[in-house]
């Protein structure tokens, strides 16, 4: 039966843990998740340094009644479950704890306290063994950690030098405004602070739209940037940092401010002004999008093609959210190609993201906003590039292709980008487009029509969620649907209810997190060709419009542009900017 647990203090949950979990408890246990709820969400309602205190006392809490074999055989099995329960915490957090003292001393304390007792030092060796041996993970790629040191906090965490070693390969900014796969981490001190808080190239601008590039951590504090930019600007003036969207609305951000750059929205900007400028600043011109749109580009890719592809982009954004580590593998570079790898991951980051910077001061959410961010541009992408076409048959044409790439994107259960495309094509500029709608084939209509009950609402979203439910992973689903549902939970249940904690709202919150689990619970099989071929091979310069067959356009241009193009996709993000072009079209 389901544990019941509705609220309680942060010591007297962790004693119920500590009581009734098995001793072969894991995380993602589908019928008794006390464990994967209580490690989910537990930075919501106990710091770490507290965990890390009780955990400890009741490791070296010895029973007051009971004779001397009933007393022994019970304080070995507690601490037989405390050690499985910090290799559990560890595996989900990854050396996301390294840095934080509390918990590097708890584990050098178990360490030895485990290594006395000849009952518990095999036990405290295969915790370490379980750490570094390949397994499945969320997204379902195995992983080998490095050779840990035996006997130590290095049991369970990589050593400093692994870490370094492991930041190295984070990857470089793959577009504008947007960072390379990172995690939840916190800044810290010590040799491990870039390991722990990879950096990335942060685009500023001055009130004259030069650009400035200064690499720093993905969770630099705005004061750090300012202080990072001093030297090119001049110390004769104080300067802020100013957060500008294409619609010329400025926002400064505060001095403690975090990962302020990897949480832009589509077409914003930082630039970084003094006073007397911040009147005058205007958006740089590449924020209010393109004057053009690419169609002679997607009339070269079939919808099939540009779905593979689309999905194969997405799935590597997605398997980043939540994680905390970048691990070895191929970079970005100029003209390079790879995807963002990475190891144990931290469940948490949807957490941090609906509870908000006010709880998690020191952390960043920048994988989830990445998601977020190309939800939104792959949406206004697709209204901008119908109301960019001029050509009354070219854009039926183009209309055409978009909703056949819709379909497939529900084909390949890439859920995320199906809404985003579906919701372009929804938007009202385009939606008035009558004349272009009467061009479209009956065929198209018709499954144009089907396709739309998906995104039906009515009774929260059912149609979708019982197409979910239906489904086998691996899923990208419905991410701000997932965000909803967790905003209702948050913002719906108090966390506080007389002076206890709200588990069952912790229930809740951590159930929501197990539906991303779920959707990466198998490796994704990339489904472009892009893996498998030269990054090299030149363009065939006679390439010509092919939009149905995917095997002969893949045999008349080359794959490596497409993903180049799907990565510097431009959108117009001002509704009224694309109703006014929709006017001009068809007045």
């Amino acid at each position: 039966a389901r544990y019941l647990v509705m609220a309680g203090t942060p010591e007297k949950i962790l004693e119920h843990l500590l009581e009734f979990m098995r001793l072969d408890a894991t995380l993602y246990d589908p019928v008794d998740t006390l464990l994967g709820d209580f490690l989910l969400t537990y930075t919501v309602f106990m710091p770490t340094s507290q965990l890390c205190r009780a955990l400890l006392h009741h490791f070296r809490a010895e029973p007051l009644e009971g004779s001397e074999q009933d007393k022994a055989t019970y304080s070995l099995k507690k601490r037989r479950k405390i050690l499985r329960l910090v290799s559990q915490w560890v595996l989900l957090y990854g050396r996301l704890l390294q840095g934080d003292r509390s918990t590097t001393a708890l584990l050098q304390n178990l360490a030895d306290l485990a290594s006395r007792d000849p009952r518990l030092g095999g036990l405290g060796q295969e915790q370490g063994q379980e750490r570094r041996r390949p397994r499945p993970l969320e997204n379902g790629e195995g992983s080998v950690s490095p050779q840990p040191k035996a006997r130590s906090s290095g049991m369970w965490l990589g050593s400093p030098e692994e870490a370094i070693l492991d930041s190295t390969c984070a990857l470089r900014a793959q577009d504008k405004g947007t960072a390379p796969a990172v995690g939840t981490v916190p800044p810290r001190r010590g040799d491990t602070e870039a390991a722990l808080s990879p950096p990335v190239p942060y685009e500023i601008f001055r009130a004259d739209h030069s650009c400035l590039v200064s690499v720093l951590p993905v969770n630099a504090l705005v004061r750090d940037v300012l202080r990072a930019l001093a030297p090119r600007l001049g110390r004769d003036r104080e300067h802020v940092l100013v957060k500008v969207n294409s619609a010329g609305d400025r926002a400064v951000l505060p001095p403690d401010a975090v990962g302020v750059f990897t949480a832009l929205g589509l077409n914003e900007r930082l630039f970084v002004v003094s006073g007397d400028e911040l009147g005058s600043l205007t958006p740089h011109p590449e924020q209010l999008g393109p004057h053009a749109g690419s169609s002679d580009t997607l009339d070269l890719i079939s919808s099939k093609d540009l779905a593979s592809h689309l999905t194969d982009y997405d799935w590597n954004l997605f398997k980043s959210i939540h994680q905390v580590w970048p691990a070895p593998g191929p970079r970005w570079g100029k003209g390079e190609l790879g995807t963002p790898l990475t190891c144990q991951g931290s469940q948490v980051e949807m957490i941090h993201y609906i509870v908000g910077p006010h709880k998690f001061r020191e952390v960043t959410t920048a994988n989830l906003a990445r998601v977020m961010r190309r939800f939104n541009e792959l949406q206004f992408w697709v209204a901008t590039e119908l109301c960019l076409c001029p050509e009354l048959p070219r854009r039926a044409q183009l209309l055409r292709k978009f909703i056949k790439l819709a379909a497939h994107l529900k084909e390949q259960k890439n859920l995320n980008s199906f809404f985003a495309v579906m919701f372009g094509v929804s938007n009202t500029a385009v939606t008035r487009l009558a004349k272009t709608w009467e061009r479209l084939p009956h065929k198209i209509r018709k499954l144009h029509s089907a396709l739309e009950r998906m995104l039906d609402p009515s009774w929260n979203h059912r149609v979708y969620r019982l197409a979910v439910a239906k489904m086998s992973p691996p899923i990208i689903p419905f991410v701000p649907l997932l965000l909803k549902d967790m905003t209702f939970i948050h913002e719906g249940n108090r966390t506080l209810a007389e002076n206890l904690i709200n588990f069952e709202k912790m229930h809740m919150m951590a159930k929501t997190v197990r539906v991303l689990q779920r959707c990466r619970g198998h490796t994704h099989a990339p489904l472009s060709p892009l893996r498998n071929r030269s990054p090299h091979r030149p363009e065939d310069a006679k390439a010509v419009r092919i939009s149905t067959c995917s095997e002969q356009s893949l045999s008349v241009r080359n794959p490596v542009s497409t993903w180049a193009y799907l990565q510097h996709l431009r959108a117009i993000d001002s509704q009224k900017e694309l109703l006014r072009l929709s006017r001009d079209l068809e007045p």
